[in-house]
């Protein structure tokens, strides 16, 4: 199973970016995509998610300014940044889900791609 991440940069506080995560090795329309977010110091979090049927979640501190997407022709997860503060600095990471039973879950990671924003 990969999870490559991509699309993070340097962007000016108020810019915008927008993060891919091409997945491979998995059954992708099946799972439950997320983008977590991991900044200095702290523990990683989640930002969004989107289900196999299209539900999304977001964080609070996010809401009205990410985006969540799926493209499952592509196996790819998007998420779009806009209205960026320094405080979304931080490595995103993509997460595939899957709840196989009660005792199993089925959990991937990919490799992480760096956000900074400057004030």
């Amino acid at each position: 199973v990969q999870l490559q991440a991509s699309g993070g940069g340097l962007v000016q506080a108020g810019g915008s970016l927008r993060l891919s995560c091409a997945a491979s090795g998995i059954i992708f329309s099946i799972y439950t995509m997320g983008w977590f977010r991991q900044a200095p110091g702290k523990q990683r979090e989640l930002v969004a998610a989107i289900t196999s049927g299209g539900s999304t979640n977001y964080a609070q501190s996010v809401k009205g300014r990410f985006t969540i997407s799926r493209d499952n022709a592509k196996n790819t997860v998007y998420l779009q940044l806009n209205s960026l503060k320094p405080e979304d600095t931080a490595v995103y990471y993509c997460n595939a889900r899957r709840t196989i039973t009660t005792a199993t879950i089925a959990d991937y990671w990919g490799q992480g791609t760096l956000v900074t924003v400057s004030s």
